[in-house]
């Protein structure tokens, strides 16, 4: 007797979608922010494992490099093998990862739990946008939960840090950096439970088939571009790190070529080639390479300079960021209720916001110097939160707004791979230049002078972060005006496991 596939529980049909986005949403949250959290806690990782410097590194590190290999495979194997199922996948690996972080008792072992939280953040986070592609088939809708989606996405990549120096301040039972990693396993498994109670399951409707040469090849092409962004600085940008960035690119051509073979033969390629004609997917992702590459690394300056120069500590460093998710959330309704009538002008209009707050940032930088306050800091972080707020929720939704269901891993893959490379480069361009710049301020703590110098650094690197908000706001014009989807390309039809919930 056949055994019918196990059915979501349904709540309601409306109701049980949007838990679904809040529980993927939750998820996607957990896993982004694991990228930066360690960044305040690492001096007193170090202390407490006796790691060196290469060691610290690679904390930090192993998580992003692991995270941008397996992205775009990640999000492939969602559309083969079932959305949900790789969703549960991945967030089981990661929290697993989680408590071998946090129980790590040599550095060795917490690079390892790094680099699996890495693949594990790979395999869940592409699910995420093709799952609200699957669930919401209506334009309001859909817009509506993309908006929430780069909500999400925005407040996740700047409160790492303010949640790491919070954790570790408050010391919970006792574990000190450790409860950075242990706060993931109730998170995770509450994840884990409700997607397998709620979340219907979704696949690709045509029997698309794995491409391990293809894997093989992003995974190469991957590997040469992130890790000499990554460790370039570190190696002093040696000619092992410049050779394996120049390798990147016959990689690129290669993986594009054997595509195009495979979309021709089989149709059945790791990233389809028909994503690349549509101008909401490659302008977007345009954008979104530019304006990554000056968010992180904007941040990153200004924790060094804060922190080393100034001497503040990491929980005034902390406060003065946590300005930002401020002004994301008091743009979020603004975000909702215009993305689908003037989304590009309204991401126009956040991008103007960003590049203000970037170069108000700089004037107090320079003005201030060793008398640098915490509201100097502050005002234009608010200010630059609240451009974000009104840019990067749109611009998500825009980058799949008419992609194919059938393509949805694969462009959720391709889209936060781009992120990844963005935020990547930004950080080894500005963080090249920062060390630079300060590295003749003197080595006393307490010497006006060193608060100087690094203001001064901070200030003339910050430069860069205005130049790729610019950039961005002048790449717009390539952006189709709003995110509705395209009107001659209905969505495919797609295999599920049960019902979809839709209204």
């Amino acid at each position: 007797m056949a055994v019918a596939p196990a059915q979501p529980r349904s709540v309601s049909v409306h109701t049980t979608r949007w838990i679904v986005l809040v529980v993927v949403l939750a998820a996607l949250f957990m896993d982004l922010v694991d990228a930066t959290i360690v960044n305040i806690v690492l001096p007193r990782m170090q202390s407490s494992l006796g790691a060196g410097y290469s060691a610290a590194q690679w904390v930090l590190a192993g998580y992003s490099l692991a995270f941008a290999l397996v992205l775009v495979t990640g999000g492939r194997l969602g559309d083969i093998l079932g959305r949900k199922r790789m969703f549960l996948a991945g967030t089981a690996v990661f929290t697993a990862a989680s408590a071998v972080c946090g129980a790590a008792p040599t550095a060795e072992a917490l690079i390892a739990g790094r680099l699996a939280q890495g693949v594990g953040a790979a395999l869940m986070v592409p699910q995420v946008m093709s799952i609200i592609v699957v669930l919401f088939d209506h334009n309001r809708d859909r817009a509506k939960a993309f908006v929430l989606y780069g909500i999400t996405l925005s407040l996740a990549n700047v409160s790492g840090p303010v949640l790491g120096a919070v954790l570790t301040e408050a010391d919970l039972f006792g574990l000190g950096w450790r409860s950075v990693f242990f706060v993931n396993l109730p998170l995770g498994a509450a994840a884990i439970a409700l997607a397998l109670w709620l979340m219907p399951e979704s696949r690709a409707a045509d029997a698309l088939r794995p491409d391990p040469v293809g894997v093989v090849l992003i995974g190469l092409t991957a590997f040469a571009v992130m890790f000499p962004l990554i460790q370039g600085r570190e190696r002093g940008w040696d000619a092992a790190a410049v050779a394996l960035l120049g390798a990147s690119v016959p990689l690129l051509i290669a993986f594009a070529a054997h595509q195009r073979r495979r979309d021709r033969r089989t149709g059945s390629a790791l990233v389809p080639p028909s994503l690349f004609a549509r101008r909401s997917f490659t302008a977007g992702t345009a954008v979104m390479l530019v304006l990554f590459s000056g968010l992180a690394s904007l941040f990153l300056v200004l924790t060094y300079a804060l922190q080393l120069g100034l001497g503040w500590s990491p929980m005034a460093t902390a406060a003065a960021i946590a300005a930002w998710p401020v002004g994301i959330t008091l743009m979020s309704g603004v975000a909702q209720r215009y993305a689908t009538t003037r989304g590009r002008r309204v991401i126009g209009i956040g991008l103007a916001v960003m590049l203000a707050g970037a170069l108000a940032l700089i004037t107090v930088l320079s003005a201030a110097g060793p008398h640098l306050a915490w509201w100097h800091v502050a005002l234009p972080v608010l200010i630059a939160g609240v451009g974000m707020g009104m840019c990067v929720p749109i611009l998500t939704g825009v980058v799949l707004a008419d992609v194919p269901e059938d393509s949805a891993g694969a462009a959720s893959g391709v889209a936060n791979a781009v992120m990844q490379l963005g935020t990547a480069a930004g950080v080894a361009v500005v963080g090249t230049l920062f060390f630079w710049l300060a590295a003749g301020a003197p080595a006393d703590p307490g010497d006006p002078a060193r608060a100087r110098a690094f203001s001064a650094a901070a200030a003339t690197t910050l430069a860069y972060n205005a130049a790729a908000f610019l950039t961005a706001l002048l790449l717009l014009p390539l952006l189709p005006r709003t995110a509705r989807p395209d009107p001659v390309d209905p969505p495919a039809p797609h295999r599920t496991d049960g019902p979809l919930v839709r209204g």
